[in-house]
């Protein structure tokens, strides 16, 4: 049999929706400056679905680093890995500000957010160790879970009272085996926006020998009085042992780190293959991430702007009878419930007729039978935006209980 075979015999759960759904549903191309509004198949859209929390995209001083940075050392420089040839001061400089701003000895950058935390998992445990973690975690998480041949226990989203079953199961295995016990939780969950429980977990240190790691992709430059994180917002970055941020979010830009003890992320720096073996962040990125880091620290307006703008969207969505979870972050969704049917008619809808693009998420992502819309506030956008955006939710609720939304999937071939 050819290897290639299941290639176009089955696409997977996503894939078989690919003649119908590229370009509009799936891979669509938003155009124009980045921000509230841009272009998607020729006309301006309310856009609720970039990861630019505190609209450092296009902010000026960002875009002069960034162009500076490229004019100064060009996009290939320093050439070679960081262990061999590509080390730089503005590395370890960036390295540095970024432990000191989440309050640990020190970090290491990652070319990627997610090659990163996948390469973490799979250096910091053998098969020994048992891993512990939250069933909602990320696809980095479970990537890197994949490379461990050790055990590892999953308990459901945020219930403390089965993280500490499985700690108990993993505490006898490791009494047996010599081995340690990882546990990974993430601070912002990104699809439901609810934090997790950071201090009872921490709490079970008391009881437990554990290490945590948490992964603050969404939390970074969002959470906590400074922006520091979910564990700056919870008071207990003393307790994380491990924090992970990208630059993927708050900081619009592409790159991230792993924070905590010196010795630790010594050990990381000389072990990680997916740094290792793969080529320094480039120069320009170092430079426009050092600026970013800057004005969080010393601009927190920007914060402050996108909280007045996630507090009046959640508050405006939950009094109009939306359903918005437990999010307690930015991460705003709205769950409806249909198919994939009244999923791509709701879409259209949004993006034909009211002009807006937000994210759309359904099985296998959600449990089948809901549809779940995805916003991202920022702090570009407007109070009018909110307002607008809100009466048009409202206005499609009332469509989709009054089934003025077939449950066939939508011909949109012609789009």
């Amino acid at each position: 049999m050819d290897v290639f075979n299941k290639c176009t015999v089955n696409l997977g759960p996503l894939g078989i929706y690919a003649d119908q759904a590229e370009g509009y549903f799936m891979f669509p191309k938003l155009e124009g400056e980045i921000g509230n509004k841009m272009i998607f198949k020729g006309k301006e859209r309310l856009i609720w679905s970039l990861n630019n929390y505190l609209g450092l995209a296009n902010h000026p001083e960002v875009r002069k680093a960034d162009a500076e940075g490229a004019a100064k050392y060009g996009m290939a420089y320093p050439m070679g890995a960081r262990m061999m040839s590509g080390q730089s001061n503005l590395h370890q400089q960036l390295e540095r500000e970024l432990a000191a701003f989440v309050s640990r000895e020190s970090a290491y950058l990652l070319n990627y957010g997610y090659q990163g935390m996948v390469s973490i998992i799979d250096n910091l445990v053998d098969r020994k160790d048992v891993i512990v973690y939250d069933s909602e975690a990320h696809a980095c998480i479970l990537d890197g879970m994949r490379l461990h041949i050790g055990k590892r226990f999953v308990y459901p989203h945020n219930n403390m009272e089965s993280l500490e079953k499985q700690l108990q199961r993993a505490t006898k295995m490791t009494n047996e085996t010599g081995g340690g016990i990882l546990v990974i939780t993430e601070g912002v969950y990104g699809m439901s926006g609810d934090l997790g429980d950071l201090r009872a977990i921490v709490a079970l240190k008391e009881k437990y020998n554990f290490r945590l790691l948490v992964d603050d992709a969404h939390g970074f430059g969002t959470m906590g009085p400074t922006g520091a994180g979910t564990d700056e917002h919870f008071g207990v970055q003393k307790d994380v042992d491990l924090y992970f941020g990208t630059f993927a979010k708050s900081m619009a830009g592409i790159g991230g780190f792993i924070a905590g003890p010196k010795s630790v992320i010594k050990y990381l720096m000389y072990n990680m293959r997916s740094q290792i073996f793969a080529k320094s962040l480039p120069m320009p990125m170092v430079v426009g991430a050092l600026k970013r880091l800057d004005l969080i620290r010393t601009q927190p307006v920007h914060r402050e702007k996108l909280w007045i703008i996630v507090n009046a969207l959640q508050k405006g969505l939950t009094e109009a009878g939306l359903n918005i979870g437990n999010t307690e972050s930015p991460v705003t969704p709205v769950m409806l419930y249909g198919g994939v049917g009244e999923a791509t008619q709701i879409t259209f809808d949004l993006r034909e007729n009211y002009n807006i693009f937000c994210s759309i998420v359904t099985y296998p992502v959600v449990p089948k039978g809901v549809i779940l819309l995805r916003l991202i506030p920022t702090a570009v956008h407007t109070l009018e935006d909110v307002m607008y955006t809100i009466k048009a939710f409202k206005e499609i609720k009332d469509k989709l209980e009054q089934n003025k939304y077939p449950s066939s999937l939508a011909d949109i071939s012609s789009l």
